[in-house]
C-alpha cells in the first residue's frame, strides 16, 4: 500500500518525460523544415491546364478554316444608293406643284452580299431585293477594292438578280451540281450581316423544299438554322465542300427582321439560282417562265365528295386555255392535280409555285384524278407570256400594257392583273387607267391572271367596267 503513490508518481514523472522529449523532437523538426533551404524542398508537379488536344486519335482537329480560305474571296459586299425626292406634303401632287422648293433629294443606302460564281466573267449573284429600285450598285471584295457594276438582270418572283464586274484576280465559288442536301447536313453561311464586315456562321439544314412563307414570290427554299441577318442577304451558303448550295435570301423573326436572327432562316437553292442566271444571260435579263395553260381552284371538302376524292386537297382544274400545254396533253375541266414531278400539289397555290419554277419546254408528269380514277399525263410547258397590249384585247385599252401580279402580291392573297405601264395622252390614260393599278376584275369576263384576263376578252362587251385597286382602295373605272 506504501508503494501506491510512488508507483502513480514513477508513471506521471516518465510521461511528461516522454510529451517534453516528443514536443522537443516536433519543435525541432518544424524549425528544420522552415530554415531549411528552398532548393532543398522538393519539386511539385506543374499545374495543369485544360486546352483541347491538337490531334484525337492521331488525326489533327476538324476546322472549316481551309474551306472558308477559297470561299470568303468570292463573297462580295453590295453597295446601292438610291435618289429619292421627299417633300413635307408627301406624294400629293398638287401640293408638289405649288411648293416646288420644299421638295428635297435624298440619297438612301443600303448594304447587301453577293457571290462571284464565274470569276472569267465576271458574274456576281445576290438577291434582286438587295438592288432594287437602285440608282447606283457597287461591290467591294475580299481584297478591298471596291468595283462598280454592270447589271445584267433580276427576276423579282425568285429574289434573284445577276451582276457582272470587270477585273482581274477574281475567286468564285463553285456551284453544287445537284440540289442533294438533306436534313441535318451541316452548312456555312457568309456575308456581311449589318454592315459589319465579313460574317461567317454555321449550323444545319433544318429543311428543304420549304414554301407557303407569305410575301417571298415563288417558293423552294432551304431552312436552316445558320444565323442571316440584314445584311446577309445575297450571300452564300456552302456546304462543308465549299460548294455552293444556295444563295441567302430571308430571316424570320415575329419582331422584324431588324431584331435579329432566331435559327429561321432561309436560302434559295442553287438549281433555282443557276437556272434563273442562265435565263438573264440568255434572254437579255428577261426570265420566260413555263405554263400550263390552265386555271384551278381548291379542293373544298364538298368538291372531294362530289369528284370521288378521298382526302380533299389538289387543284380542280376550272379552265383550259386554247393552244396551252395543258390543252395538247388532254387535261380536262374537273381534272384534279394531286401531285407534279413527284411534288405533291394540296391547292391552286402550290401547282402556281411548282409552275412558276419551271423553264419553257419542260415536260412535267402530273399526278391527276378524273372522275376519281388516277392518271397520269405529261405536258411540255409553253412560254407564258409576260405581258399584254391593251390594244390587243380590246380598243378601250389602248395604250395600256398589262402584266402579271408580282408573285408577292399573289402570296399575299392578291388575284388579278397589274397595269405595267401606260402612254400618255392614250385612251387608256383618258380612261383614268395609271400604271401600278391592279385589276381584279372587269364585267368582260372571270380572270385570275394575264392569260385568264386575255380569254376573258373572247366576246368583249358593249360597255367595259373594270375594277381597280389603287393605293389599297377599290374603285369601278369606265372604260370609253
Amino acid at each position: 500500500m506504501t508503494q501506491a503513490p510512488k508507483s502513480r508518481a514513477t508513471r506521471t514523472l516518465l510521461a511528461l518525460t516522454l510529451a517534453a522529449a516528443f514536443g522537443g523532437f516536433a519543435a525541432t523538426a518544424l524549425r528544420d523544415v522552415v530554415e531549411a533551404p528552398a532548393a532543398a524542398m522538393p519539386a511539385l508537379p506543374p499545374a495543369t491546364v485544360g486546352a483541347l488536344p491538337t490531334a484525337v486519335a492521331g488525326e489533327p482537329l476538324p476546322t472549316l478554316a481551309p474551306m472558308l480560305a477559297r470561299v470568303t474571296p468570292a463573297v462580295v459586299s453590295v453597295h446601292t444608293k438610291q435618289r429619292v425626292r421627299v417633300s413635307p406634303f408627301g406624294n400629293d401632287p398638287m401640293f408638289r406643284r405649288m411648293f416646288p422648293e420644299l421638295t428635297q433629294d435624298r440619297i438612301n443606302e443600303s448594304l447587301g452580299s453577293g457571290v462571284i460564281v464565274d470569276a472569267a466573267n465576271g458574274y456576281i449573284l445576290t438577291n434582286h431585293h438587295v438592288i432594287e429600285g437602285a440608282d447606283e450598285v457597287s461591290v467591294t471584295l475580299a481584297d478591298g477594292r471596291t468595283l462598280p457594276v454592270n447589271f445584267v438582270g433580276s427576276d423579282a418572283d425568285t429574289d434573284i438578280a445577276l451582276m457582272q464586274v470587270k477585273a482581274s484576280g477574281l475567286d468564285a465559288v463553285p456551284l453544287a451540281t445537284a440540289d442533294t442536301l438533306r436534313v441535318g447536313d451541316f452548312v456555312v453561311a457568309v456575308g456581311n450581316p449589318f454592315g459589319i464586315g465579313q460574317t461567317v456562321t454555321s449550323g444545319i439544314v433544318s429543311a428543304v423544299g420549304r414554301s407557303g412563307l407569305r410575301g417571298l414570290g415563288f417558293q423552294n427554299f432551304i431552312q436552316t438554322d445558320a444565323s442571316i441577318n440584314p445584311g446577309n442577304s445575297g450571300g452564300a451558303l456552302v456546304n462543308l465542300n465549299g460548294e455552293l448550295v444556295g444563295i441567302n435570301t430571308a430571316s424570320f423573326n415575329p419582331r422584324g427582321s431588324m431584331a435579329g436572327n432566331i435559327g429561321l432562316s432561309f436560302a434559295i437553292p442553287t438549281g433555282i439560282a443557276r437556272n434563273i442566271m442562265d435565263q438573264l444571260i440568255a434572254n437579255d435579263g428577261v426570265v420566260i417562265r413555263g405554263t400550263l395553260g390552265i386555271e384551278t381552284q381548291d379542293v373544298t371538302p364538298d368538291l372531294a365528295a362530289g369528284l370521288g376524292l378521298k382526302d380533299p386537297r389538289g387543284a380542280v382544274v376550272t379552265r383550259v386555255f386554247r393552244d396551252s400545254a395543258a390543252a395538247a396533253a388532254g387535261l380536262r375541266v374537273g381534272d384534279v392535280v394531286l401531285a407534279a414531278d413527284g411534288q405533291r400539289i394540296d391547292g391552286q397555290d402550290a401547282l402556281r409555285n411548282f409552275e412558276g419554277l419551271q423553264s419553257v419546254g419542260h415536260r412535267v408528269v402530273l399526278d391527276i384524278s378524273r372522275d376519281g380514277k388516277p392518271l397520269q399525263v405529261t405536258a411540255a410547258l409553253r412560254e407564258q407570256p409576260r405581258s399584254l397590249a391593251g390594244a390587243d384585247l380590246d380598243a378601250r385599252l389602248q395604250g395600256a400594257v398589262f402584266a402579271e401580279l408580282p408573285e408577292r402580291l399573289r402570296q399575299a392573297g392578291a388575284n388579278g392583273v397589274m397595269v405595267e405601264s401606260v402612254e400618255r395622252d392614250s385612251r387608256a390614260a383618258g380612261n383614268g387607267l395609271r400604271s401600278g393599278d391592279v385589276v381584279v376584275a372587269a364585267n368582260s369576263g372571270q380572270f385570275d391572271d394575264l392569260p385568264g384576263f386575255r380569254a376573258s376578252f373572247t366576246r368583249p362587251p358593249a360597255q367595259l367596267v373594270l375594277r381597280i385597286v389603287r393605293g389599297g382602295r377599290p374603285y369601278n373605272a369606265m372604260m370609253r
